[in-house]
């Protein structure tokens, strides 16, 4: 059995209440996660060219208000 699976296993035997606490912590964890790897694309200039084309659409008049 994997990692996963014994973890798969133990979340079925959760009371409700201990469910309950369990996905209020991992939303957490799992918004974390994803700032985390969000900052560090950005960083690494990942998102650079869209800013750039978004920026140039919007010098030429091409954006409209959302």
């Amino acid at each position: 059995m994997t990692t996963v699976e014994t973890i798969e296993r133990a979340i079925e035997q959760l009371p409700s209440e201990e469910l309950a606490k369990l996905r209020r912590w991992f939303l957490e964890f799992d918004a974390a996660a994803w700032d985390a790897q969000i900052e560090a694309d950005a960083a690494a200039g990942k998102f650079d060219a869209l800013a750039e084309e978004a920026l140039a659409e919007y010098r030429t008049g091409r954006a409209r208000e959302m």
